[in-house]
């Protein structure tokens, strides 16, 4: 994913035969067209679709909605007024179409009559958990397919050599990180210090927490024991990865060279450049990584290793980062992903010992995040004005307070974690709507050419110098975030738990990922109706079910990220917005098992 654009001919693109595909880059329909969530609404949940037309309707217009096997019309509504979204789309009309008083299980369309035309979306199924119940199994088997554990795989990663020396150690295990790239992260973009996402730690921990707060889900759905398992497998990579010196190694990079005798341990900078430094910061994946091995440690059951190994394996890497963290940050300096990681790292160690040690640090943790908050109510990233903004991980400074007043009793730094989270959640809120918007995406504050402006998308000009791409994973972690966090400061009593504006705006961002965007794409493989061709690598390893693809982007060519691109051809560039990536299904895995709990 990250480096593939320099040396992309050694993957082929195919079509998949399970769903229709585009042949071309899509473009919003030439007369009017209806985006919606192609795979399914949750039955008392929020349920939104949007028409779109290049020619405004009469006021009041109205939409209906037909039931797929009896043909009858079984609810009727008016479309909110009309949005032009000049940035996007100059000329078109956007209609939002609010059908989340319908409470009927089954299949169904939505249509739309213009000038004496009808138009039809695609179908989509209402029911009980319908959501979880189609995506969650294809996502734990999405993981087991990314397994590195073919022969190959298995026999190059138990030697593998350390970046600058004739020293070998044993990396077996781990999944891949994307449809086009077999190398195995604990985070990449270290190097551009904000911008690090968490990549195989934040798996194992979506797969641990899923299994904690979700467990009549996977119950209901046989899914616990498979995803205990694949959990386990990942927490056994994680300690795996722990060297005798009690850091975690970064990176097993590929070179993109389909001989597994040619992969490293690395640290990585721009263009595919290799380095010794593949020591992990908090924020460069030590932080998660301790946390679930912390957290997976509790289990009854376990993998290769003990539960015994895995706490002792967190405890031996947190003692150790909290001495030589500065020294693993490439700047030298912590910044906001460093609170944030080690936060969950503390929480975890907290969880499981009950040790003093523990709690001062999540309390010091909680409290940089607190202190981290503007005025404006997003965090600052850095110690001066840069707002933290992120490509994949938006929602996770949330999360953590979230997991960390899972087991803070005193009653003021309930209060401050609390203040933090709600401030963090108007925040998103106001962000998002104080704009015209028709499918409620996410936007974001973020420093470009040193003034603050908010966006729909982040900057393809950053500190990383090239690395922009679409952002499904944030889209999944600002839901989970707004539904865990929501439950704490804005609970309700509709959909999730929490209040009408969050549940609304948690739904939008699921939506959007299963087709509900300008480009009624479904970025989750071989669901609804549209998705992008399939993508082929090495070991038999590529684009999978229950996968999910990048996504949309500001438009390429943009440094600001302003306006909206998404492209199926781009000379080598296609991943930006086709590959798959491990984050986006970890995050979106969270997402349903968030909006599953309360039920």
């Amino acid at each position: 994913m990250r480096f593939i654009w320099a040396i992309w001919g050694g993957f082929v693109f195919h079509a998949a035969a399970q769903n229709s595909q585009f042949n071309d880059p899509p473009a919003p329909s030439a007369s009017a067209s209806i985006h919606v969530n192609q795979v399914a609404y949750d039955y008392a949940a929020p349920k939104f679709a949007v028409f779109e037309t290049s020619r405004p309707l009469p006021a009041s217009s109205r939409f209906q909605i037909e039931d797929v096997q009896t043909s009858n019309t079984v609810f009727k509504e008016t479309l909110t007024s009309g949005q032009e979204c000049a940035d996007w789309f100059p000329g078109k009309y956007f209609y939002r179409a609010n059908f989340s008083a319908f409470q009927q299980s089954g299949h169904f369309k939505l249509q739309v009559d213009q000038a004496g035309k009808s138009y039809n979306s695609f179908d989509f199924e209402i029911g009980t958990n319908a959501l979880a119940t189609q995506t969650v199994p294809a996502i734990i088997d999405f993981y087991h397919h990314q397994r590195a554990n073919t022969p190959a795989e298995l026999s190059a990663d138990e030697h593998l050599l350390l970046y600058g020396s004739t020293n070998t150690v044993d990396l077996r295990g781990g999944w891949c990180d994307a449809s086009g790239d077999v190398s195995k992260y604990f985070s990449h973009l270290a190097y551009a210090n904000f911008m690090s996402p968490q990549q195989t730690p934040l798996v194992v921990w979506s797969m641990v927490n899923t299994v904690e707060t979700a467990a009549p889900l996977l119950d209901r759905l046989n899914a616990k024991t498979p995803l205990m398992a694949e959990a386990l497998y990942g927490a056994d990579y994680l300690l795996r990865s722990l060297s005798p010196s009690n850091y975690f190694y970064m990176t097993v990079f590929s070179y993109f060279n389909k001989d597994p005798r040619a992969r490293r341990v690395v640290g990585l900078l721009a263009n595919s450049k290799t380095t010794d430094d593949y020591q992990c910061a908090y924020r460069e994946g030590g932080g998660l990584a301790i946390a679930s091995l912390a957290r997976v440690s509790q289990w009854k059951t376990h993998g290769e290793f003990s539960a015994q190994a895995y706490l002792a394996g967190a405890e031996r890497a947190f003692a150790h980062l909290q001495t030589h963290n500065l020294q693993y940050d490439d700047d030298g300096k912590e910044n906001i992903i460093d609170d944030y990681c080690a936060l969950m790292a503390a929480t975890e160690l907290w969880i499981a010992t009950d040790r003093a040690v523990y709690r001062d640090a999540a309390r010091q943790r909680a409290k940089n995040l607190a202190a981290r908050m503007s005025t404006a109510g997003y965090f600052i990233a850095n110690d001066s004005n840069r707002p933290f903004w992120h490509a994949s991980d938006a929602g996770l400074p949330v999360i953590a307070l979230v997991r960390y007043l899972d087991k803070e009793t005193d009653l003021q730094n309930r209060a401050a974690a609390l203040k933090t989270i709600k401030k963090a959640l108007d925040y998103n809120l106001r962000v998002t709507d104080e704009t015209i918007n028709p499918f409620g995406y996410a936007r974001q504050s973020f420093l470009f050419h040193g003034q603050v402006q908010d966006g729909f998308f982040i900057p393809h000009e950053n500190e990383t110098g090239w690395w922009w791409q679409g952002e499904n994973a944030r889209l999944a972690s600002l839901a989970t975030a707004a539904i865990v966090g929501g439950r704490l400061v804005y609970p309700g009593a509709g959909a999730f738990g929490i209040k009408p504006e969050l549940a609304d705006f948690a739904s939008h961002q699921i939506a959007w990922i299963l087709g509900e965007n300008p480009y009624d794409v479904c970025f989750m493989y071989q669901f609804g109706k549209n998705n992008v061709p399939h993508m082929s690598s090495s070991f038999g390893h590529g684009s999978g079910r229950g996968g999910i693809s990048n996504g949309i982007t500001g438009q390429d060519g943009h440094p600001d990220g302003s306006g909206i691109d998404f492209k199926l051809h781009a000379n080598g560039n296609e991943w930006r917005w086709t590959e798959q990536w491990i984050p986006h299904s970890a995050w979106f895995l969270q997402a349903v098992a968030a909006m599953s709990a309360a039920k």
